[in-house]
């Protein structure tokens, strides 16, 4: 059974996103199989440096959950409109998020619908990370939620996946090659690859 010590144990982000990739998500009476995460590490001073990670340069009021203990929902606003949704990790101080990029909706179908476009296909509902955000109902109020308090409206339970493929992250600019993209191969709701225009043109 995955706990969420070894959360806060890891030794490397991509530890954490595989903990995180295939357990289940619920916010009040939804819930989903969280089959996308992206991994990313921390501060440049940290034992994780990671250029595209919100908290390289260190720690800011926005960021502040990712250096914080782990298991808290680190949320943000993507491009003025969309909520993000991350995990924190590792040990308190030191700065780690995963974030859910995409899931399928288990139940709740009728709740999300009314979220979504009801004229979408059930897999896209949750299909990257804003989507998920958007069906889950999460706002900026949700961030530094715990996700393992069983009181908490936003919780997480554990269950890593044996099937699992790994691959660049999607839209960052800096450290575009590290394989911390993490996903559940045959599930139709994992979005689509796509590198920034702002990456170092491969070689």
């Amino acid at each position: 059974m995955v706990s969420i010590k070894q959360l806060a144990s890891v030794t490397s982000p991509l530890e954490a996103g595989l903990i995180i990739l295939g357990s289940t998500l619920s916010v009040d009476d939804v819930s989903f199989r969280i089959v996308e995460v992206e991994a990313y590490g921390g501060e440049k001073d940290g034992p994780w440096p990671d250029p595209a990670a919100h908290s390289y340069r260190g720690r800011t009021p926005r960021n502040r959950v990712m250096f914080e203990r782990a298991g808290l929902l680190y949320v943000y606003r993507s491009y003025g409109m969309h909520f993000c949704m991350n995990i924190s990790y590792g040990p308190a101080g030191v700065a780690g998020g995963v974030l859910l990029r995409a899931a399928e909706v288990e139940a709740g179908h009728d709740v999300v619908s009314g979220r979504r476009s009801p004229d979408r296909p059930p897999r896209d509902w949750a299909r990257g990370p804003g989507n998920l955000g958007s069906a889950a109902g999460i706002t900026l109020a949700d961030n530094g939620a715990d996700v393992f308090d069983r009181d908490s409206r936003i919780r997480l339970d554990l269950s890593e996946s044996d099937n699992w493929v790994a691959g660049p992250r999607v839209g960052v600019s800096s450290a575009a090659e590290i394989p911390w993209r993490l996903w559940i191969p045959d599930s139709p709701a994992v979005s689509a690859y796509r590198r920034s225009p702002r990456a170092p043109a491969l070689s």
